[in-house]
């Protein structure tokens, strides 16, 4: 490789130091990268992003990734992040590995992980207000003051449950060390294709997580629980992108037809993450 992406977090690389710094290196290796100083700013602009792009580097933490990946959504350029946060389970380079990343960038000598994502599509009123992707999770949380929210979710057009909770995450593998852990869900290995289902603070006999086939079609209806509150629920993907949810509202969940795809240039696996991390 020899043509990358850099996008950064400069409140976790200060003054952008380390981003000058693997510029530099590139440019002494007879590479060269575009950088985004402040992808929580700016974004990723598609437009400006060079046709010849190999591979986007992001600097920060997970949040970075999730950014990097919503942006680079349909250029199917591949990502690998440094871990300049904390817990870090997709930006998984550590700032001591950063020069055996470099090399192995620069020499080929990487490999591949596809991981899969979640598209959802919010209807009102039989008209589509929202179409949004997400690597890490769908997560259909309260509004306003309502102290629960009431919603039923259907399998492949089956009734599974009528739920009454905080709200409930629908998550990737990839994303099930994220909201879904914290949340009592499982976790999974990221290169697996699969959804988890996990509601948020419900009844005690709803408060089980289940798993479903990556083909299944998921759709939640919000259902009245104040009469004089208009907006029942909200719908975020990643933690991003807030869409206001009313009585009636139906989301409608399934697998993206595209893939994040993630660079390890390390012999790091899944569960030396979790030993790590967790």
């Amino acid at each position: 490789m020899k043509h990358f992406l850099i996008a950064t977090n400069p409140d976790k690389d200060v003054d952008l130091k380390l981003t000058t710094r693997i510029q530099t290196y590139f440019k002494q290796h007879g590479a060269d990268a575009y950088v985004v100083p402040d992808i929580y700013r700016t974004g990723i602009e598609k437009e400006k992003i060079p046709n010849h792009i190999e591979c986007a580097i992001t600097l920060g933490g997970d949040g970075t990734i999730l950014q990097m990946s919503r942006g680079l959504r349909g250029l199917n350029i591949p990502v690998i992040g440094v871990n300049l946060g904390n817990l870090g389970f997709l930006a998984e380079i550590e700032a001591s590995e950063l020069q055996q990343m470099l090399d192995g960038l620069l020499n080929d000598k990487y490999r591949i992980e596809n991981r899969m994502m979640l598209q959802g599509q919010v209807i009102h009123e039989n008209q589509v207000i929202g179409d949004e992707f997400a690597l890490n999770d769908i997560v259909i949380g309260r509004s306003g003051f309502s102290r629960i929210i009431s919603f039923k979710v259907y399998v492949n057009g089956q009734l599974l449950d009528n739920y009454h909770a905080d709200g409930i995450i629908i998550a990737t593998p990839t994303g099930s060390t994220g909201y879904n852990l914290s949340a009592g869900g499982p976790i999974i290995n990221p290169i697996s294709q699969m959804i988890v289902i996990t509601p948020i603070c419900a009844h005690a006999m709803q408060s089980k997580s289940i798993i479903l086939d990556k083909d299944d079609k998921i759709s939640i209806q919000i259902q009245r629980v104040r009469k004089t509150q208009l907006e029942e629920a909200i719908a975020t993907f990643d933690g991003h992108k807030g869409i206001q949810l009313s009585y009636g509202d139906v989301v409608n969940i399934e697998m993206a037809p595209q893939f994040t795809k993630f660079i390890k240039v390390t012999n790091h696996n899944f569960y030396d993450i979790l030993k790590k991390k967790l």
